[in-house]
């Protein structure tokens, strides 16, 4: 297994900087999910650890070697695509050996390797089909098999679920969990959807504008956000952010967070409260519903107070309707504290 260590990494094009000075470490065997909005420069991370850009300045060493300015080829890495790039004049099981032909492994082994990776993928009974012939879902399946039938430590995933509808996205994501772990592959896996990060990651890397905003384990990420950026991008919907200087009612805004704020004496900055924490009832801040979402198993409240827009999301079935005035409130213990800087605020 090859651990993967990014140091000051910077990738420019032009005057438009996409990747600024990144450094993280991914452990051997591990997932490492790369987080973040479009343009964050995820992607163009995942190129430079392939080799398939050049990098401006930084270093990239696999298994403790540099491999800066080595050839793809010589990396030891395989690479899943998001258009799964499958010829299209190929069958599957050509699809899928054509890498190892390349290489020049002999027709024992390949055959060998090939009969292994359709068994894990469920592709055993579709060698014969073309690519055209294929769902969605068994097209990713070919994608991962030839990486499989590769061999190489390190794979690398750039968001190879979000061309497959949401039953097959919760599918795959744990096919691939399941066959990181059995294969003990070093993971890096590109995504914008935070499920995908949250179900699969042993550790999230959170990216901004070419930046790394927080790093750490899903559960870290979410309960314990560094960033008011942070704290948004992860969950949904996603932690509410009262501006505390624009809240002219202090005494129920103290009566609602259970007296901290009057106790810390905190007048500017933020204040977090995930949806799932917040209670509504006859006392706290006062809020007007805007919209109703009955989800099933949940009912989400859209809300706004002074024009600052809340989430709350609670159990079941409820009757609320938009326009309907109520209140707020939630547990100390529930609050995520923020500065003007929009940095957290240590407990």
């Amino acid at each position: 297994m090859s651990s993967i260590e990014i140091r000051e990494l910077v990738k420019q094009w032009g005057a438009v900087t996409a990747v600024d000075k990144v450094s993280l470490t991914v452990p051997k065997g591990s997932l490492t999910v790369l987080l973040g909005p479009s343009g964050c420069g995820k992607s163009t991370i995942l190129r430079l650890i392939a080799g398939l850009e050049k990098i401006t300045s930084g270093s990239i060493f696999i298994g403790g070697k540099e491999v800066t300015r080595m050839d793809p080829a010589a990396r030891g890495v395989s690479m899943v695509f998001q258009s799964y790039a499958l010829f299209p004049h190929l069958n599957v099981r050509e699809n899928i050996l054509f890498g190892l032909k390349v290489r020049g492994i002999s027709p024992t082994e390949r055959k060998d390797r090939l009969d292994e990776a359709a068994r894990m993928v469920g592709l055993a009974d579709l060698l014969d089909r073309k690519p055209a012939q294929l769902s969605g879902g068994q097209r990713q399946r070919v994608a991962l098999a030839r990486s499989i039938v590769s061999r190489r430590r390190v794979c690398l995933m750039d968001e190879p679920l979000s061309n497959l509808d949401a039953k097959l996205r919760a599918e795959m994501r744990d096919e691939i969990r399941t066959l990181q772990q059995k294969l003990g592959l070093t993971m890096v896996y590109v995504t914008h959807d935070q499920v995908e990060a949250m179900t699969m990651a042993d550790q999230v890397v959170l990216l901004k504008q070419g930046r790394v905003e927080q790093t750490g384990p899903p559960h870290e990420l979410y309960e314990r956000p560094h960033t008011t950026f942070a704290a948004q991008f992860l969950g949904s919907p996603p932690m509410n952010l009262l501006n505390v200087a624009l809240i002219e009612q202090r005494d129920a805004l103290a009566a609602a967070c259970g007296g901290a704020l009057a106790a810390d004496g905190l007048d500017e900055g933020f204040i977090g409260v995930r949806p799932e924490d917040l209670q509504v009832g006859p006392t706290g801040l006062p809020v007007k519903i805007s919209s109703v979402d009955y989800l099933g198993a949940e009912t989400v409240l859209r809300m706004t107070h002074d024009g600052q827009a809340l989430f709350a999301r609670i159990d079941g079935r409820r009757d609320y309707r938009p326009g309907e005035a109520t209140h707020i409130r939630w547990s100390e213990k529930a609050i995520h504290r923020f500065g003007v800087d929009e940095i957290r605020i240590d407990d």
